[in-house]
């Protein structure tokens, strides 16, 4: 490359991306903050490697975590290299780039047959992994009752995250529950080896155990990849750090790029650990801080650095940017749940109106449940939005199980929503068997209910031995149908789930349990809104969810405001962003407030939140949240605290926040009743309760009518003694 070419292309990077581009020999750690053109640094990175230094592209290795990432770095490589829009990606004129799964299946592909694989090996996703896992559990008499599977996937996933093999993982159980696990983890390798298969945590897994029982293999890739690049180094497991660090043993040629201040999946086994004591794995690293944001404004990165500076494990650095002081943050406080989404559609049709487009607008929550009422407020104004990274409310698996369930309760002859909820929770019914079932109905003439009822299967040709399941199921069915009319429809809800087993069923499935539990919750919140009419209840709670989810089709493939959780929105960016429910408990998660290191995740995932914005940010908190079937006191998120309040405009307070909550009630005969029952509980601190939905718990602490509480099932919640349904045990 010329120098005049290489001088052109440096020109195009600061002082701190430039050092991190011809800095090539031995290790180097970049320290990327928010916005501040680590892709752009990489990619330049790659092209003077290959120009400049004369490096054979094939000599390279770019890793990242996502397929989309490693196209876009591929494709800004090819154009600095000014090569061909169609060149093959196997061409030697183009480095290996591509996520740490593709690369190592490749090695794979080569290397394998050294554990005893064959080359062609299949590669099973969620599907296969977790219908070989039922088999296995089968034959080894584990039931779904003892331990789910999606349970037992999710531990042997960690498990090799962490580079621990079924025999390892044997040797060091310390529960029953890790006994049957075990058991299973070691069958399932097994089944896999012979079947010729692995997934997808094998991939890498296996790839470190050849490169770590064959050093003339492991030498061989490193001559092969003697530069090594790495993006978001800061999301690595620890199985993805021993391979990076076996490759770049030999000539340490290694480049981490990342940020530790954006560590936030931590329960996806990233270890944060890694980025931070990179410096003690390479004592001679060159250590470069990308501190210029080009994304936000001044006044967005200094109220982000005002949370994030209050964590002890990190590395220092301090953004700035040459952009405009720009807007204010604004601080809302707001009466509950509604006003708060309806706060925000309020601002985004004013906003529209001076011709800011839908697509920079973005509405941030901590867990997925919080999406239901921002989805009423858009749908009520006919505002299009979209999910990111997940199920609009009532797409949702579970909420359609138990809609089903309440269907089929009104109409026992609808095959629909039979079909979806006699196996939901699984019960053992083939589909042979409920194809019997459902052809009896029109052969006999009778509704599902009358089948499931009768003493003898024998007339439907159905198997006698399902004989004892199909009768329960109709029993559960026909108790509730009978005492469905004096009963509201959230209790008949809570009755569904209790009763079908949908919630123990739940309660077995560990992280993504609960959030399901969750959302379930949530739909509770809905169907309180029935909960006072006199007639046609649960007719007119379905019929809004109904037309909920037609006005929401209705909507579709427009410009739309983007909804997603703040996980989701880690790498994008937006002209305005909207962060709800900063609630303590609520965010930070009620699981962070004992636990330092979660604390500190959840401080990250503020900094994440807020540095999504450009323009501005808006930060939302409620009096009382409506949320997960309850009514709770809130209390203000300690992260809204720490921002300097020079950084925020006059926080709003609403004038009918008392009114309000007490609208469509008697307000004197309440105020009366929540006084009577403050008086009555008298808790303190290490007095067990009981609340219907939470559980049992004990008090650990009182600040006048408010008490915080740690549940078996939920751990930490703040509650007020005078809305919450608690009672002494």
């Amino acid at each position: 490359m010329p120098k005049a070419e290489t001088k052109k292309l440096l020109n195009q990077l600061n002082e701190k991306q430039q050092t991190a581009v011809t800095r090539t020999e031995g290790p180097v750690l970049v320290l990327a903050g928010a916005g501040s053109g680590k892709t752009r640094a990489l990619t330049f990175r790659v092209a003077y490697l290959i120009q400049e230094k004369k490096i054979n592209p094939r000599n390279i290795l770019a890793v990242t975590f996502t397929n989309k990432a490693a196209g876009e770095m591929r494709e800004r490589i090819k154009e600095l290299l000014e090569l061909p829009i169609n060149i093959s990606p196997f061409s030697s004129n183009i480095p290996h780039v591509g996520t740490f799964h593709s690369v190592c299946a490749k090695i794979l592909r080569q290397e394998i047959s050294q554990i005893g694989y064959n080359k062609n090996f299949v590669i099973y996703d969620d599907r296969d992994q977790l219908a070989l896992i039922k088999k296995v559990m089968k034959e080894a008499d584990v039931s779904e009752e003892q331990i789910k599977s999606k349970a037992v996937l999710g531990t042997i996933s960690k498990a090799k995250s962490n580079l621990i093999n079924a025999e390892d993982f044997s040797k060091n159980v310390s529960s029953y529950y890790e006994e049957l696990v075990a058991n299973v983890y070691s069958n399932y390798q097994i089944r896999l080896k012979k079947s010729n298969a692995v997934d997808f945590d094998d991939i890498i897994m296996l790839t470190v155990q050849i490169f770590q029982n064959n050093s003339k293999i492991l030498e061989k890739y490193q001559e092969i990849f003697k530069y090594i690049m790495v993006d978001e180094y800061q999301d690595t497991n620890h199985t993805q750090y021993i391979l990076l660090k076996m490759l770049a043993e030999k000539h340490k040629n290694i480049c981490v790029v990342g940020d530790d201040w954006q560590s936030i999946y931590g329960w996806r086994e990233a270890n944060i650990r890694n980025i931070l004591e990179f410096e003690k794995d390479y004592p001679k690293a060159k250590v470069v801080l990308l501190e210029q944001n080009y994304r936000s404004t001044k006044n967005i990165l200094d109220a982000a650095h005002c949370v994030i500076e209050k964590n002890v494990n990190q590395k220092k650095k301090k953004l700035w940017t040459e952009n405009e002081d720009g807007e204010l943050l604004s601080i809302l406080e707001v009466e509950n749940e509604k006003k708060e989404a309806q706060k925000i559609v309020e601002e985004i049709k004013e906003l529209q109106k001076t011709g800011e487009a839908l697509s920079e607008f973005a509405v941030l929550y901590r867990t997925n449940a919080q999406s239901r009422a921002l989805e009423e407020a858009f749908l009520k104004k006919a505002i299009p939005y979209k999910i990111i990274g997940g199920f609009k409310f009532y797409q949702r698996k579970e909420i359609k199980d138990i809609l089903s369930y309440l269907y089929f309760i009104i109409n026992p002859s609808d095959e629909v929503n039979f079909e979806r909820v006699i196996n939901e929770p699984a019960r053992g019914i083939g589909k042979k068997t409920v194809e019997k079932l459902i052809q009896s109905t029109k052969e006999k003439g009778v509704s599902f209910l009358a089948i499931l009822k009768s003493e003898d299967l024998s007339y439907y040709k159905i198997n006698q031995g399902k004989l004892k399941t199909l009768n329960e199921f109709g029993e559960m069915i026909e108790k509730i149908r009978k005492k469905r009319v004096k009963m509201t429809v959230s209790k008949l809800i809570s009755k569904i789930y209790i009763d079908s087993g949908y919630q123990k069923m739940l309660l077995k499935e560990g992280e993504e349990g609960e959030v399901r539990n969750e959302n379930i919750q949530e739909l509770l919140t809905v169907a309180q809104k029935f909960d006072n009419e006199k007639e046609n209840a649960l007719e007119k709670f379905l019929e809004e969810v109904a037309l909920v989810s037609q006005s929401d089709k209705d909507l579709e493939d427009q410009e739309s405001v983007l909804l997603m959780t703040l996980h989701s929105a880690k790498g994008l960016e937006f002209d305005r962003v909207f962060l709800t429910g900063m609630e303590e408990g609520l965010f930070p998660h009620s699981r962070s407030i004992i636990n330092p290191s979660e604390m500190e995740e959840e401080r990250r995932l503020c900094y994440v939140g807020i540095t999504r914005a450009r323009k501005k940010a808006y930060l939302f908190f409620t009096n009382y949240r409506n949320i997960y079937g309850n009514t709770q006191a809130s209390i203000k998120s300690r992260f809204l605290d720490e921002i300097n309040p020079n950084l925020i405009e006059a926080q709003t307070m609403e004038d009918d926040t008392v009114s309000g909550f007490y609208e469509e009630s008697n307000l004197e005969n309440d105020l009366f009743q929540i006084k009577k029952k403050e008086k009555e509980l008298n808790l303190k601190d290490g007095d067990k309760v009981l609340h219907p939905d939470f559980g049992k718990g004990i008090v650990i602490s009182r600040e006048d009518d408010i008490v915080t509480v740690v549940f078996v099932k939920l751990g930490l919640r703040k509650l007020s003694i005078k809305f919450a349904p608690l009672t002494k045990e």
